[in-house]
């Protein structure tokens, strides 16, 4: 059985590289660049949400399920550097070549992954093949949209139509699930700059799980699974989350009961 891999990253202004692009003194306090380049983004389109390449990754989050086991975690520790936990994703790519599953993985989390390795100088000749030196990766790849090696759920939902997105937190909700406790994606900068980089990493933890959990009622949808073949996997990751036993997945069950 391939493995599922089930990802979601989340992100701050990259400070540093403003102070390149703005050409902001080096002494400039991060949240004051912050505070400029948003100002910039608003006045261009109205809004905060910088440009892709200007994010910085500080959590990314992984929902494995493989054999008979399924398991969630953080990648690096709390104080890994942003160059560590992409070339960790990365590494698991080049050693499983899982079946990737996202929401809105091919809008957002890729595409900062994909400018932030370039920075880094990091490598991933498996993510990136697309049948040159393995030809089956030709018909179905990571990076092509309409292939399943990679699965944005979200995409797939609205038949490639951005007119007809849906968020998951709402859609996790509609189908019984949990959806997002406590923090969302406006609220990391903050979280971030309060030092509360635990909080951000649990808070990706229960975004996977709910990921995961919405792509297995696909999986019911499209046949993949049968009903109780269905119950018996939402089983595991209740199971499994019970045993884990630390706070934000207690309160996650206790949101899904």
């Amino acid at each position: 059985m391939i493995p599922t891999l089930v990802f979601d990253i989340e992100t701050v202004p990259d400070t540093d590289g403003l102070k390149t692009l703005l050409d902001l003194p080096p002494e400039t306090p991060a949240e004051e660049v912050a505070n400029i380049a948003f100002h910039k983004r608003r006045q261009q389109n109205g809004s905060d949400f910088l440009p892709l390449h200007q994010h910085r990754v500080v959590a990314i989050s992984c929902a494995l399920r493989e054999g008979d086991q399924f398991k969630v975690w953080t990648l690096g520790n709390a104080d890994a550097s942003e160059q560590e936990i992409i070339q960790r994703f990365f590494d698991g790519i080049e050693k499983y070549t899982p079946n990737l599953v996202s929401w809105n993985g091919s809008g957002f989390d890729l595409p900062v992954l994909h400018y932030r390795a370039m920075i880094h100088g990091i490598q991933a000749p498996r993510y990136w093949d697309m049948g040159d030196d393995d030809r089956e990766f030709k018909w179905n790849n990571y990076i092509s949209r309409y292939h399943m090696r990679h699965l944005d759920l979200m995409d797939v939902l609205a038949m490639y139509s951005g007119r007809a997105n849906a968020p998951l937190d709402q859609m996790a909700q509609l189908c019984g699930f949990p959806g997002k406790l406590g923090m969302d994606g406006s609220k990391v900068w903050d979280a971030y700059k309060n030092g509360e980089i635990e909080a951000i990493r649990n808070y990706c933890e229960t975004d996977v799980a709910n990921t995961y959990l919405v792509f297995l009622r696909f999986q019911l949808m499209r046949g993949q699974l049968n009903q109780e073949s269905y119950t018996s996997e939402v089983e595991l990751v209740r199971k499994t989350l019970e045993s884990d036993g630390v706070p934000h997945w207690q309160e996650f069950l206790q949101a899904w009961n």
